[in-house]
């Protein structure tokens, strides 16, 4: 076995349904003045949260929005300030949970997080920013929540089509972590047994929204591979999404969905182990894993649970994935396969037109 170091993320984690109940006792824990932020969308569930805090709420913010835009955090500052608050409690996907980090790393208040989606961040000590069209990621302890609450009854109102593309933004994480240059047995293990859980849930929600067990089997996975995002670095796909997003404004998790499969087509040389343990996590049937091709498996799974199978279909402008490279080269970020423009650009332009990944993109 290589050496390897793996640094564990405190956080404490409440998981089963109903357990939204415990909030207040949690609040409680870390202070008595919590600010509640969501999202507009997220409305009903912020006005449950201030219901259940009582006298513990001392401030509302429901203006979260994709990407962490620093201007609607200035707004958000001022909320938090005039308010008093001594702790943040966040409920909804990524971007509620986002603006809570964005608010901890410029106040050291503690976070308790409630995720309605299988996006993972609330594990995760990272935060991804956006200012000026550009988004840039960083990490720091203080970003981490200290609370996780995983209600699983708070996922049903997610709709089947949002349920698939946050359940295959958290397999980009695992699937990424499993080549990541700092990866090691531990996160290997939550990555593969990530992957497992949502792949086999996320067909089941599509076919019934209300169906429970399949929600918690996803929401366990979404658990799994958002704790592998913040125990190692990510690669390539993580990059290309971000540009993605940050400049372009696509949508977080469409956008991973549908940049996920390409990656892995040209990373599978370069990472022929990992991409394998992918295919062999996503594949029902055991006995045929070693020859699933995780790159057309994941493809395919956009067709079956009706989701968008191109950037073209996403809003990305024609005639603009030259600045995508651009500025994916300008910084990149660590890959098994060494980013070259040429070969980057051939990948941008089949992942733009929702071409099934082939095997040329490898090369």
């Amino acid at each position: 076995m290589h050496t390897f170091t793996y640094s564990s993320a405190p956080a404490r984690i409440l998981f089963g349904a109903g357990r939204m109940a415990d909030l207040a006792d949690e609040v409680r824990r870390l202070g008595r003045r919590a600010l509640v932020v969501t999202t507009p969308e997220q409305r009903d569930l912020g006005a449950q949260l201030v219901d259940l805090l009582g006298e513990l709420c001392a401030g509302y913010f429901d203006g979260a929005t994709m990407h962490t835009p620093t201007d609607v955090t200035a707004r958000a500052m001022d909320t938090l300030r005039n308010s008093g608050v001594d702790c943040i409690v966040a409920g909804g996907g990524g971007s509620a949970i986002g603006l809570s980090k964005a608010l901890a790393v410029r106040t050291g208040l503690p976070q308790i997080a409630i995720p309605t989606t299988y996006a993972g961040s609330e594990v995760t000590p990272i935060l991804g920013e956006t200012e000026d069209g550009r988004k840039t990621t960083r990490r720091a302890p203080e970003i981490l929540p200290r609370v996780v609450i995983y209600d699983v009854n708070l996922t049903l109102s997610l709709p089947p089509t949002l349920s698939a593309s946050s359940g295959l933004n958290a397999i980009a994480h695992a699937a990424e972590a499993l080549y990541a240059k700092d990866c090691n047995p531990i996160t290997s293990m939550m990555a593969e047994e990530g992957i497992r859980a949502l792949g086999g849930s996320l067909g089941a929600i599509a076919s019934d929204p209300a169906n429970l067990a399949a929600r918690a089997k996803a929401q366990y996975g979404a658990w799994l591979c958002g704790t592998c995002l913040g125990a190692v670095g990510m690669a390539l796909h993580h990059k290309i999404c971000h540009v993605l997003g940050g400049t372009f404004d696509l949508p977080h998790a469409p956008t991973h969905a549908v940049v996920l499969p390409y990656v892995l087509a040209y990373n599978a040389r370069a990472a022929s182990d990992a991409v394998t343990r992918i295919g062999r996590a996503l594949a029902s049937d055991p006995n045929s894993a070693a020859d699933a091709d995780a790159s057309r498996y994941l493809h395919g799974m956009l067709e079956q649970l009706c989701l968008p199978s191109s950037l073209a279909a996403l809003g990305m402008p024609a005639g603009k994935l030259d600045v995508v490279a651009d500025l994916v080269m300008q910084q990149a970020y660590w890959n098994p396969r060494p980013v070259e423009r040429a070969s980057l650009m051939r990948m941008l332009e089949a992942a733009f037109a929702g071409t099934p990944p082939s095997a040329d993109l490898s090369m």
